[in-house]
């Protein structure tokens, strides 16, 4: 697989770390594409905990090139704290690159961050409070500060003196006080020495390795119900986590694009505001929560659990042009009689068959359910798919099918071993 991307295909937190971590192992580099910290890839391996937020999973081979892209926006002090944990823990970081088209996380984005939250109110999106949002908005606004600008201090002065002309003006219009430009200059003149010996041409290296015909791993955040354009806005990320976000976010052409393997857990999770169809308020959805360890890696907020939204998962194939399935988490599942998955959505008098286009009809979309059998054999030591009880089988199965995509990768437990990694791909047939 010359260039595979790895996406989330339902609200985020499917378990794209382990399953990237998985692919890393045969990639010769690994590139993060979008998103900022904001998200987090829980890594487990050898029983050991690794929580990341901005670099790329495949930190933990000595050997691979990660390169943290142009689409992702980079606050300076997570990047130095993340790097200096994996230090602490005996992990190298000399293979990291910082694109130097990367924007900047600057400290009026954390302010003006939480306060849009706090004026929104009721209607507020749910953001984790990072300055992510912010920090895309500058980048688009073009008064965004890029990785680059550390490395000339008159270019970098001169352009947080302009910020600060206009994000001034707002921070006292949310009663917050205003910033000195000089000394938040002085802050990141102050960041070059730590970041010079990172900071690369992105585009370059990963082209180069692809001419070169090493395996390239594009990793991306959130989710696809999460995409600015494509998801469940307004209660979205301020990226494309979709696979054509691997192109922007990382400076290559989708030619050069092999595979995109989309991650899905076996039920349905999202943090945050925003409708959410098949979601279980009951001592089912309470039960996924507790067994399945449902807290964020970045924010420690609860997340909310049903079951699984197939309508939304073919939809996330559909854009994404996803060639297969990771499902993870099936273990979860284990002990419960009856499984529903959600076939169709009944939003008033309509019954829809596809992801809905107007915001309204999903925000009032309530589910279409087809019952399945559960299974109440402990799969966590399952290595194959005939050691896979019947009813886990087919549950696959049925995902594979509805879905029109096949089934590479299905996660039994939380470790990196306890996957299950199919020789022939489930569903529409054909070796991988």
């Amino acid at each position: 697989m010359p260039a595979t991307i790895v996406i989330g295909a339902q609200w985020g937190d499917e378990g794209k770390g382990k399953i990237t971590d998985l692919l890393a192992e045969k990639a010769d580099v690994v590139v993060r594409y979008q998103g900022g910290n904001n998200a987090g890839h829980t890594i487990v391996r050898d029983g050991e905990e690794f929580k990341l937020h901005l670099i790329p999973s495949g930190i933990l081979y000595a050997a691979k090139t990660c390169i943290i892209g142009n689409g992702v926006v980079v606050d300076p002090t997570i990047l130095f704290g993340e790097i200096d944990a994996l230090r602490a823990r005996g992990i190298g970081v000399d293979n990291l690159r910082l694109s130097g088209n990367a924007h900047l996380i600057m400290p009026y984005h954390l302010l003006l961050d939480g306060a849009s939250e706090k004026r929104l109110g009721r209607f507020k999106i749910g953001t984790t409070g990072r300055g992510i949002g912010p920090a895309y908005v500058d980048k688009y606004a073009r008064l965004g500060i890029r990785v680059q600008d550390v490395l000339d201090e008159k270019i970098l002065r001169r352009k947080i003196r302009a910020a600060l002309a206009e994000k001034n003006r707002l921070l006292q219009l949310y009663d917050i006080g205003v910033l000195d430009p000089e000394q938040v200059a002085d802050q990141f003149v102050g960041y070059r020495e730590r970041m010079e010996p990172f900071i690369c041409d992105a585009s370059l290296l990963a082209n180069q390795a692809l001419d070169d015909g090493k395996h390239v791993l594009f990793e991306g955040a959130q989710g696809t119900l999460l995409d600015i354009d494509f998801g469940t806005y307004p209660f979205v990320t301020s990226s494309n986590p979709i696979a054509g976000g691997a192109c922007t976010g990382a400076g290559v052409g989708p030619t050069r694009i092999d595979h995109v393997i989309g991650v899905a857990k076996a039920y349905t999770t999202r943090v945050g505001e925003g409708p959410f169809p098949t979601e279980l308020t009951d001592e089912v959805g309470d039960a996924m929560c507790e067994v399945g360890r449902e807290f964020g890696t970045t924010t420690g907020r609860k997340r909310r659990c049903g079951w699984l939204d197939l309508v939304a998962l073919k939809y996330a194939v559909r854009v994404s042009g996803i060639t297969h399935l990771a499902i993870t988490k099936l273990d979860v599942l284990t002990g419960l009689r009856t499984l529903k998955v959600c076939t169709r959505y009944k939003a008033g008098r309509k019954v829809l068959d596809e992801f809905p286009l107007l915001q309204s009809d999903f925000h009032h979309a309530k589910p279409l359910c087809d019952e399945l059998p559960g299974w109440s054999a402990d799969i966590r030591d399952c290595e194959s798919w005939a050691d896979l009880p019947e009813a886990a089988r087919d549950y696959v199965q049925f995902i594979a099918e509805f879905t029109k995509t096949r089934v590479k990768f299905i996660a039994v437990g939380p470790g990196r071993e306890e996957t299950v990694v199919l020789p022939r791909s489930i569903g529409r047939g054909g070796a991988v």
